[in-house]
């Protein structure tokens, strides 16, 4: 890993509506370069995010838990591959 990519953003989704959550961090992934990350924060486990991730885009990002409650859940989310 480079300092690049120690250094990612971070995008904190728990000040918006949770309508709006999802859009938000689709909008972020699909601006990412391969290699390219930010890390996710949540005020619940985004389990589901990472179902329809996984759904909709299979093998294209990586998902690792840096933190898991109970109050602030916290995933580094990495492009790992191109667009199909």
């Amino acid at each position: 890993m480079t300092n690049e990519a120690a250094a990612d953003r971070e995008i904190d989704v728990r000040t918006l509506v949770p309508a709006q959550r999802h859009q938000t961090i689709f909008a972020v992934i699909d601006s990412l370069a391969p290699g390219d990350g930010f890390e996710l924060i949540n005020d619940h486990d985004p389990k589901p995010l990472r179902y329809q991730l996984e759904a909709e885009y299979p093998g294209y990002c990586s998902w690792t838990y840096l933190q898991q409650g109970p109050e602030v859940w916290r995933v580094q989310i990495r492009r790992i591959t191109a667009a199909a």
